[in-house]
């Protein structure tokens, strides 16, 4: 494996009966990169991004991940990437503590481990005050904040976000965005999924998926010259309009 290639798929494909939901996709994601994985609904994203995190076995092609084959070592990758989902969040009626403290748990680390980085992550983000309260007390922002920073609570070498910043106002997607940097100038691998173009702006590279393919894979700025757009959200609805 080369060193700094993180992620490499090669045709990787997932059919379900007659229906291909990911069609022969192929593409390298480098250490440290922010690689934006975007599509409307229905292209096929969430699941190539299954597949990925070891909860999908694929139906044909390669895929390696940390390192790790998609097809024999599913296991090894779920301990060496973070996770984090609009849908799969903390624990509403466990506190921040309780929270941290609980997927250290799962992520493997030892209780002296789970207290130092627990200490570290509360006054990282100025937890304090809110250390003994309900997760579900928490408002939509600080509670995606304080997901992103569990997910990485094991220092993974990739982390997987899926749709993360849904449903917050700007200013707390901004803020959610400005830990994204922290953590890939640290040297972790981020994998995101948005439906925001501006977010698009923000990444290294994108690609672009539609119907079950990679349809463009370039920096935004390159897809733009390419595409003669203005913007990424241009770029977006030439190529899902074909």
């Amino acid at each position: 494996m080369e060193h700094n290639k993180v992620i490499q798929v090669t045709h990787l494909t997932k059919t379900f009966g007659d229906f291909t939901a990911v069609n022969a996709i192929s593409f390298e994601v480098e250490k440290g990169e922010i690689f934006g994985f975007l599509g409307a609904n229905g292209a096929g994203k969430t699941t190539a991004m299954k597949m990925l995190i070891g909860i999908s076995t694929p139906t044909s092609g390669k895929a390696r991940v940390a390192g790790f084959d998609v097809f024999t070592h599913a296991e090894d990758i779920k301990r060496n990437i973070g996770y984090m989902s609009q849908k799969f969040a903390l624990y509403d009626d466990l506190t921040v503590k309780e929270n941290i403290t609980f997927f250290g748990g799962i992520y493997g680390l030892s209780r002296k481990q789970i207290r130092e980085k627990s200490a570290l992550l509360i006054d990282e983000l100025g937890l304090e005050k809110v250390a003994h309260s309900l997760v579900g007390a928490l408002p939509l922002g600080w509670k995606q904040k304080l997901s992103f920073s569990v997910s990485l609570i094991h220092d993974p070498k990739i982390v997987f976000l899926d749709e993360p910043t849904g449903g917050v106002d700007p200013i707390a997607r901004r803020q959610f965005w400005e830990m994204i940097y922290k953590a890939a100038n640290r040297g972790t691998t981020v994998f995101v999924t948005t439906h925001y173009m501006d977010e698009a702006e923000y990444c290294d590279r994108v690609s672009i998926m539609v119907n079950g393919r990679i349809e463009a894979l370039d920096t935004p700025k390159k897809l733009k010259e390419q595409f003669k757009a203005a913007n990424m959200n241009d770029v977006f609805l030439k190529l899902a309009r074909g």
